[in-house]
């Protein structure tokens, strides 16, 4: 036990000086880069008055070390910020106020969170077992004509954009056959029934594209383990084959399942653009794209982070989840 936990340990500290270390990189890429941010904030029209004033209020005179200190206090134990007329706090984990709106990032973020986490938490969902039982499947079947059917299916589902999919389920579920509405995004706490149908043609969209990922992973995994000797000798045991596949070759093949899906979690909670714009799901990466195009830094710089911040965190529980399935992780 004391192994485990010293590895569990050792990864929460990686964890951590990571994301220190992405925020230093994610800070001077946005802030070190040629331009003049008080011009871009003020606007094209702002006279060079109205520029230094933005520049004082947002501190941009400031060396670039002194803003980013700044940074990692509000984040720690907040920070006060002029909006011109007034003085306003912002509690940690404080990540800025908009350019735009004088929001402050953080209460932008948590309204947008919880939309972009019930989509990938049900398209995960959906992605492991469509994917890793495929990948089953077409391993167990080898040779045979349900192997070549699958394959050709998750080769199609690799080389098919997520919108493609989800215009032609719209299309054919919600306007032809009307067996479910068109998706409107409804929070779990007002009514968790119609939460899980709106959001079921969003799930299975993100979800199609990323089970044959995992179909093509899983196949792959345990078709190596199905030839390692151990497994031969079970069979020469006389071991029935759905034992051999279920409890033996499927847990060998789990660590680069358990891998790809730390990473396509991590980056599907800003990564689906496509998706939410596609069904309209005001999420994170909905968000970020609006912040883009308006030029608003420091919600572009807290939502990236936030990004990083599940990336890698994802990446510290596969990590964790090897250990659980392989014991001998812990030694390394």
């Amino acid at each position: 036990m004391s192994g485990f936990t010293g590895f569990v340990l050792r990864r929460g500290l990686g964890t951590i000086v990571t994301l220190l270390a992405i925020s230093v990189i994610i800070y001077v890429v946005f802030y070190a880069t040629p331009g003049n941010v008080a011009q871009i904030t003020c606007g094209p029209r702002c006279s060079p008055e109205q520029v230094h004033q933005v520049a004082e209020q947002l501190k941009l005179d400031d060396p670039l070390y002194v803003r980013y200190w700044h940074f990692l206090e509000g984040i720690v134990v907040g920070q006060d910020y002029s909006t011109g007329t007034s003085v306003q706090h912002c509690s940690a984990p404080c990540l800025g106020l908009s350019y735009r709106t004088d929001q402050q990032v953080t209460q932008l973020i948590w309204a947008k969170l919880p939309v972009s986490l019930s989509l990938v938490f049900g398209a995960m969902v959906l992605w492991l077992i469509l994917g890793v039982g495929t990948g089953v499947l077409s391993a167990w079947r080898r040779g045979r004509l349900t192997e070549r059917v699958l394959t050709g299916i998750t080769l199609v589902g690799v080389a098919t954009p997520v919108f493609v999919i989800g215009l032609i389920l719209m299309i054919v579920v919600c306007g032809q056959l009307e067996l479910l509405p068109f998706p409107q995004y409804v929070a779990f706490t007002d009514d968790p029934e119609q939460w899980a149908w709106n959001l079921l043609l969003p799930w299975l969209s993100l979800a199609l594209i990323e089970a044959a990922a995992f179909a093509r992973l899983t196949r792959a995994a345990m078709l190596e383990t199905l030839a390692e000797d151990h497994v031969r000798t079970f069979r020469a045991y006389g071991v029935g084959e759905r034992s051999i596949i279920g409890r033996h070759a499927l847990r060998g093949a789990l660590s680069p399942v358990i891998a790809l899906n730390a990473n396509n979690f991590g980056s599907a909670v800003g990564g689906a653009v496509l998706t939410e714009m596609l069904f309209g799901l005001p999420g994170i990466g909905q968000e970020l794209v609006h912040a883009v195009a308006v030029v608003d830094l420091p919600v572009v710089v807290g939502m990236v982070l936030v990004i990083g911040f599940f990336v890698v965190l994802a990446n510290a529980l596969a990590d964790v989840l090897y250990a659980v399935a392989d014991r001998r992780v812990v030694l390394s």
